[in-house]
């Protein structure tokens, strides 16, 4: 990031903490996230053909995500490129930067699942877990609805929040670009199933690379804000899941709660073996509570962490 606009990444997390994405523009003004989904819906549906060969859908699943790099980086710099110096385009680039995080609307989406579980409206809990999550929720009782609540919030901590803003930090509006081009490639293509495994073998691998260090910086922070609790479930939980990553943040969440998270649920009707974290009792509307106070707590510490990092390389090039 350039000298002058090294402060930009605590101003962004700020200001979207605060204010996040107003509700009013996604009608008119969609999300970049949108954008980013259509153009990656519009290769899948061109290169991603069933008659091609796996290794030529691999081969063009990997341009897919070079093109998406390349493209995310490239308007980044330009943005960038657009602000000299001085506080208006400190604030400029901080408020380009918010449309990458998402503090506020994770903890909004959460709330919303909080809020009828405790008027004992089960129904609408459900409605609203299912806005953040995949699995089947019809099904789920208090218990299993608020887990999936705080498992959505573990690993979204990351990949919302903790990630994109690693990402601003060290590389600027072009690294966080590129992550958020890259994650969204992956929620949409980087699948197992037949139809994906090869054109998004690169989303999805490529996104393990970009998430590897902010996971356990997300579960490291879960842990610091939870009172220093968690670590051990943390070391000994987190790579029994399948992803390299999402194990870290949503296993420092079970044992920083002292709660059981993980375990089988069912998607698309099927039963799916998940691996468990923690071996405490299930979860509650408490632990929701605790949980999301725990997520604000570490927000808050991300926050620090950046403000830390950022003034010591503002003061590094006076």
């Amino acid at each position: 990031m350039a000298e002058p606009l090294l402060l930009a990444p605590p101003l962004a997390l700020l200001i979207e903490a605060l204010v996040g994405y107003p509700q009013g523009l996604h009608k008119a003004l969609p999300h970049p996230v949108t954008w980013i989904g259509k153009a990656i819906e519009a290769m899948e549906r061109r290169w991603n053909r069933p008659e091609s060969s796996e290794i030529r859908r691999k081969e063009l699943g990997v341009i897919t995500v070079a093109i998406l790099i390349g493209a995310a980086i490239l308007i980044g710099s330009l943005l960038e490129a657009a602000f000299d110096s001085g506080l208006l385009a400190t604030l400029a680039v901080a408020l380009l930067a918010t449309l990458g995080l998402a503090q506020r609307s994770l903890h909004q989406h959460v709330m919303a699942v909080l809020d009828p579980l405790e008027a004992g409206d089960l129904p609408a809990a459900r409605q609203a877990v299912s806005l953040i999550v995949g699995r089947d929720v019809d099904d789920l009782d208090l218990h299993g609805v608020t887990a999936a609540a705080l498992e959505s919030l573990a690993e979204s901590f990351n990949d919302g929040v903790v990630a994109p803003a690693s990402w601003l930090t060290l590389f600027g509006l072009p690294g966080l670009f590129a992550y958020k081009a890259v994650n969204t490639a992956d929620s949409q293509i980087g699948h197992m199933e037949p139809r994906w495994r090869s054109f998004g073998w690169a989303a999805a691998k490529t996104d393990d690379v970009m998430n590897w260090v902010p996971a356990r910086l997300a579960a490291g922070l879960i842990c610091v804000a939870a009172g220093w609790k968690g670590w051990a479930t943390m070391r000994r939980d987190a790579r029994k899941h399948a992803s390299p990553n999402a194990g870290w943040p949503e296993a420092a969440m079970a044992g920083a709660l002292g709660v059981k998270l993980g375990g089988p649920a069912r998607y698309d009707g099927e039963t799916t073996q998940r691996p468990s974290f923690g071996d405490g009792r299930a979860p509650d509307l408490t632990d929701l509570r605790r949980g999301l106070r725990i997520y604000r707590r570490a927000c808050a510490l991300l926050w620090l962490l950046v403000t830390l990092l950022c003034l010591g390389g503002w003061r590094l090039t006076q």
